[in-house]
């Protein structure tokens, strides 16, 4: 079993899912010992396990509980954990992808980044959580439920299951069309030659010859998109 820290982070998240009452444990992750957060979770694994989980959990919560509209839910401070207020760009951009600013395509560091984020934040970006974050949309990823123990095997599964569904080869004009999301976190997947690796890695498909293309991303409302 993992930590008390990520136990409840599965904990809220199947809460949200399963629609009950939330109030017990937020309070509880609310008022976690900072010393405990810093020390617990102490490797890139139970990071990603965590912040994904607790992420995922709190867009619903922002979303259908208190109303927060597709632009101020990601910046408004609205996560209490450790008694330290957090932001979905502050989980996303700064501890999950190690202080990127937001709209550098993954290039460029946030050189406004407080010094507990930077404490925080994982020791190296895995391009799979674009993948594993779920931001109410259509064209996101499904959310799945992340353990510390399995969250390698699990990162797997979501990176395979997500190109399979996004991926589209059309031999005859010689061009893949791929989610967005590889063009707006772009330094995350190793550029262009990244991408390609990427395609030819998990989907076992040769990209020489074809040209990329980004497809349309729809940012129609889906909420409660859970694969677990």
């Amino acid at each position: 079993m993992g930590n008390y820290i990520n136990q409840l982070s599965e904990k809220l998240l199947l809460a949200v899912k399963m629609q009950e009452n939330t109030l017990e444990l937020k309070n509880t992750i609310a008022y976690i010992n900072l010393n405990d957060l810093f020390s617990l979770l102490n490797t890139d694994n139970l990071k990603k396990a965590f912040w994904i989980n607790i992420y995922n959990a709190f867009f619903q919560i922002l979303r259908k509980e208190i109303k927060l509209g597709k632009n101020e839910i990601y910046t408004k401070k609205a996560i209490k954990i450790a008694q330290q207020n957090f932001s979905l760009d502050d989980i996303e951009h700064s501890i999950l992808r190690r202080f990127r600013y937001k709209y550098s395509l993954g290039y460029l560091p946030n050189i406004f980044t407080p010094k507990l984020i930077k404490k925080l934040a994982v020791n190296e970006i895995d391009y799979r959580i674009h993948f594993a974050l779920n931001c109410g949309a259509k064209s996101c990823p499904p959310i799945a439920f992340y353990t510390s123990e399995r969250i390698e095997e699990q990162l797997e599964t979501a990176t395979l299951s997500f190109l399979e569904t996004e991926t589209t080869v059309n031999k005859t004009s010689k061009e893949i069309f791929i989610s967005r999301l590889f063009l707006w976190f772009k330094a995350d997947f190793g550029g262009m030659a990244g991408t390609r690796n990427i395609l030819e890695e998990k989907l076992k498909i040769n990209t020489q010859g074809f040209s990329i293309k980004y497809s349309k991303y729809s940012w129609e409302e889906d909420l409660d998109n859970y694969n677990f």
